[in-house]
């Protein structure tokens, strides 16, 4: 058989046994049809067999064509926020609940995978935030997030004030319990639970939402994603305020430092198995309505 991706890496969910069985299966299966197989570390504890080659995460794009995320969209966020500088295109295999960017059921994980490394798929980029807190953001090393960026209230029931800056340009000052800076991908995240839209993967566009702000005016803002966003802790909110990247790295903040977000320069790659639907996902993930059975045609 001719594959168009000869050498496989894979990364699980650590620490998670209920991952362990679709790993094993995985591993045995992409060996079985003589491919190089290579594992992040600690998913390589959890596989029997000796034949795949164990490997560090930050290392694993070099020595891969394919890598194959076994969890959830958690997982699938800390992996591709590693892993998108080496170009190298992600899968997921979805292990508990259904997820948005891990389509893939254990189920149909072998002949999904096989057709996919025949090259029967779908892929999309989707890109990422850096973020950077400090003063001067040239010197700073920037933080990635595929999902969204968030400022937080900490350690306080009260809300934080702070000043919103759009490409240099003065937004609003805002009292809320924070602000979410999403990617279309993290739109259906935090953003979405704190009222904001939902944007198509496709679109390049960043959308701003007030975490249960203050003044009921305070309406979420989607702005092109080439912009350059600023956020200036006011007072001493910043003693209660911390910064999360997709939710997995919280980082404070110091009086004088600001928060710095933009667009990443290099996207994230995807694929996904023929016929993948992001409609039909939001349907079954959000629960919206079915398709009408009344024998009805619309349209």
């Amino acid at each position: 058989m001719t594959v168009l991706f000869p050498r496989i890496g894979i990364v699980g969910k650590s620490n998670d046994l209920h991952v362990k069985p679709t790993i094993d299966m995985l591993s045995q299966h992409l060996l079985n049809q003589g491919l190089e197989v290579t594992a992040e570390l600690n998913t390589h504890e959890m596989i029997r067999t000796g034949a795949c080659i164990p490997c560090a995460l930050s290392e694993l794009g070099a020595r891969s064509d394919l890598i194959i995320v076994v969890g959830g969209d958690g997982t699938l966020l800390g992996a591709a926020r590693v892993l998108c500088m080496s170009g190298v295109p992600l899968l997921g295999v979805n292990v508990g609940r259904l997820g948005f960017l891990a389509d893939i059921s254990p189920k149909i994980m072998k002949e999904t995978v096989t057709s996919i490394l025949m090259g029967d798929f779908e892929e999309e980029r989707r890109f990422l935030l850096e973020s950077r807190i400090g003063v001067n953001p040239a010197t700073i090393k920037p933080e990635l997030a595929l999902n969204d960026v968030v400022l937080h209230k900490w350690n306080t029931p009260r809300m934080v004030e702070f000043e919103v800056y759009i490409d240099k340009h003065f937004v609003n000052l805002q009292h809320s319990d924070g602000i979410v800076i999403a990617t279309p991908t993290g739109s259906t995240a935090y953003a979405l639970s704190s009222g904001g839209p939902l944007l198509h993967p496709a679109l390049d566009a960043l959308v701003l939402v007030s975490i249960c702000p203050h003044t009921l005016s305070q309406r979420p803002l989607v702005v092109s994603s080439s912009s350059h966003i600023e956020v200036r802790v006011c007072g001493d909110s910043h003693s209660h305020v911390r910064i999360s990247c997709d939710g997995q790295m919280d980082r404070p903040i110091a009086p004088d430092d600001c928060l710095f977000i933009n667009k990443a320069p290099k996207p994230v790659r995807f694929l996904h198995p023929r016929g993948h639907d992001h409609y039909k996902i939001l349907r079954a993930k959000l629960g919206w309505g079915g398709i009408c059975t009344s024998g009805i045609k619309l349209g």
